[in-house]
């Protein structure tokens, strides 16, 4: 863990203990000696585990890692207008968003080798200042292809700051404190999606669909602002030597040879695939067929969001004494069973409404658990390559997570049969990246791409 020493005047050391392998070390780190006016330096300590996670860090990382979701929420509401304004239909509208998911991807495949050969500090701040650059383009767009373009680039700065953020936790915590800081992120991060598109829609009411970018530039700005000051560099020299960029692109190659990384990947990515058909169908079911009100929809939605949160809140309490392998074989298996449960009522009708909710309740609130666990799992496999790891991860994720959105949308009836299928079908082979991650945990990792 990299902790921030902050003091009024003159700093010569630092005491950091660590526990490792059970055994509790205690070191001094010389410190820069700074003057009366620093306000804080850091202490580059990668990989040593301290013995609380810092709270303002967790939140900082929790803001850039709601780069990517708040980007997309709170411009959700603007769609119709932007139709408007550029005099183009809903679905040339819409390729806004879809260049953003394309460009958040490849971001996310990106950054993780570049961070891991040039240091995670500096490509982070090199992303969050090409979001906050691109969100004043997409400010100034006077077309719908440059507000096109302009998406796409966002995203790719929106992704530095979607995997660097768990990419430093994970180098700043040991394995049980990484997937408590996990969820804690992911507490904090399923803030934004929450609020932001009842914020986008009193931004547009109060200047129109540019004011939403507006504000998407002052939240990079400050992102970036803040990171850099506080952000320490958690992955040293002496790593990044043994990580050049080639290299580091080849270990997604050895990713996809490890039958464990396709169990994680499996179980983290089919879970948010469920949530993403969730998200993509209950406007139309719950509204349309159901017919409940746009008002109590809301509620509805964030019910969801507290399951999400209660998830993660139990993963900070659970993981430290059971670690994350049971975590995951219970989630996992938690997943499949609600997810075949929305799967039946939704075709055969039985319970209604409320059988639906329920169903979804459960299916949501582990997604974030498990994708916590999962990740600092996956990432701790490959040590060498953890940001590739994380960015794999992400990548397939988004990906499966379209996916379903697409598979929803190509089955749209009206009912609710084409999100229960989709629903189950994702919490089935969730259950068989579980399947895959305790069949296979014990076997060694495939040779580290060095």
């Amino acid at each position: 863990m990299l902790r921030l020493a902050f003091a009024a005047g003159e700093v010569d050391a630092l005491t950091v203990a660590y526990n490792r392998c059970d055994q509790l070390q205690s070191f001094c780190i010389p410190a820069r000696r700074f003057s009366e006016d620093a306000r804080f330096t850091w202490i580059p300590m990668s990989h040593v585990t301290g013995r609380r996670p810092d709270g303002r860090l967790i939140l900082l990382l929790g803001a850039l890692a709601a780069c990517g979701p708040i980007s997309i929420d709170m411009y959700l509401p603007s769609l119709p207008t932007i139709a408007q304004a550029f005099a183009i239909g809903t679905g040339a509208a819409q390729t806004t968003l879809t260049s953003f998911m394309f460009g958040f991807s490849i971001g996310m495949l990106l950054y993780g080798p570049l961070s891991d050969t040039y240091g995670r500090r500096p490509v982070l701040l090199g992303g969050i200042i090409m979001y906050a650059l691109a969100s004043i383009a997409c400010t100034l767009s006077f077309s719908i292809g440059a507000l096109v373009t302009f998406r796409f680039v966002q995203a790719l700065g929106a992704g530095a700051a979607s995997v660097l953020a768990r990419a430093i936790a994970r180098d700043a915590y040991g394995p049980t404190d990484a997937a408590r800081v996990l969820s804690m992120l992911a507490i904090v991060t399923s803030i934004g999606p929450l609020l932001a598109p009842l914020i986008g829609g009193q931004l547009l009411l109060l200047g129109g669909w540019r004011v939403v970018f507006i504000a998407l530039t002052l939240f990079g700005m400050v992102c970036a602002i803040t990171a850099f000051l506080k952000v320490p560099e958690t992955w040293p020299r002496e790593k990044r030597a043994h990580s050049a960029l080639f290299k580091s692109f080849a270990a997604y190659g050895r990713l996809l040879r490890d039958p464990v990384a396709w169990g994680h990947m499996l179980c983290g990515g089919m879970a948010f695939a469920s949530m993403f058909a969730y998200i993509t169908a209950t406007p139309f079911v719950y509204i349309q067929y159901f017919h409940v009100s746009a008002q109590h929809y809301g509620f509805l939605f964030a019910l969801n969001i507290v399951g999400i949160m209660l998830g993660n809140f139990m993963n900070t309490r659970l993981v430290g004494r059971l670690g994350s392998l049971p975590i995951i074989s219970f989630a996992a298996s938690v997943s499949c069973i609600a997810s075949l449960f929305v799967c039946l009522v939704s075709l055969t009708g039985w319970g209604g409404l409320w059988s639906i909710v329920a169903g979804l309740f459960f299916v949501v609130g582990v997604v974030g658990l498990l994708s916590a666990n999962c990740t600092t799992d996956l990432m701790h496999r490959y040590p060498v390559n953890a940001g590739a790891a994380a960015a794999v991860f992400g990548a397939v994720q988004l990906a499966l997570g379209a996916l379903s959105s697409l598979a929803v949308g190509l089955w749209q009836d009206g009912s609710p049969k084409g999100m229960g299928v989709v629903v189950g079908v994702a919490g089935s082979l969730c259950y068989v990246g579980r399947i895959l991650v305790v069949r296979w945990h014990g076997m060694k990792a495939p040779v580290a791409v060095v």
